[in-house]
């Protein structure tokens, strides 16, 4: 089931039913993100090489999970999410809840150690991804928006960065250290770095952690993020067998 408080940025009421954050996928795909996306009707979804998820307009509309098959093609995998279920057809492959976190006491700051990352980093991004594991990251999830690292002797040993921008907010993601550096408090600064930049625009920072995350939830909240919802997260397989069935 899904839960919010109602929380805004800064601490200020937000009315559960206008917040982009409760859809944050889709009011992304159809806002700041829309040269990224691929639509069809009232179905969205990131290229697989920049993030693995897609979204629909409305998660209780028969319409526009039609689209969404039409979109990805039949017997195609695909993430979702806020979805509590699927309708007959779809085969539900996995799934999991992921916490939601909105700035409400945020101290941000720039980080003068911190490099702007681009696409030339990018395989040493995805081998520090690989070692960390701090969630989705794919080969242009750097076109999402700003990256910043830390760098060790030349090795990038700690980043975080932006990905789904909903209007007047800015997630952020990625944050992720090098196991051999951590207790120096990297997460934190690079945290602090991206909500100044995200502050700068005039948007709001927030986040999202795997429930059974304790030590990222830790950081979280003892920096200044609230919990404002829970969400469930579907892995799909659309109706249909695909056309290239016979392949080897």
């Amino acid at each position: 089931m899904t839960l919010q408080t109602g929380l805004h940025g800064g601490g200020a009421p937000l009315a559960p039913d206008t917040s982009p954050l409760d859809n944050a996928v889709w009011s992304a795909l159809t806002g700041p993100h829309a040269h990224l996306a691929e639509r069809f009707g009232r179905a969205a979804r990131y290229p697989d090489d920049v993030y693995t998820y897609a979204a629909l307009a409305d998660p209780t509309d028969p319409a526009a999970w039609a689209d969404l098959r039409t979109l990805v093609g039949p017997g195609a995998t695909v993430k979702i999410k806020p979805v509590e279920a699927a309708p007959t057809g779809w085969e539900v492959i996995g799934g999991g809840t992921g916490v939601q976190f909105v700035d409400t006491a945020l101290r941000a700051e720039p980080a003068p150690e911190a490099v702007r990352l681009g696409p030339d980093d990018v395989p040493e991004m995805l081998d520090l991804v690989a070692r960390t594991e701090p969630g989705p990251f794919r080969t242009r999830t750097v076109e999402m928006g700003t990256y910043l690292g830390i760098r060790h002797r030349g090795r990038l040993i700690a980043m975080a960065g932006e990905r789904l921008r909903p209007p007047g907010w800015t997630e952020i993601s990625a944050v992720c250290t090098d196991p051999e550096h951590r207790g120096r408090g990297l997460a934190t600064r690079l945290v602090r770095a991206v909500a100044a930049g995200i502050r700068e625009r005039g948007e709001t920072p927030f986040l999202h952690a795997a429930p059974g995350n304790a030590n990222a939830i830790r950081l979280y909240e003892s920096i200044g993020f609230t919990e404002r919802l829970r969400g469930r997260t579907l892995l799909l397989r659309s109706p249909g067998t695909t056309t290239n069935a016979g392949l080897l």
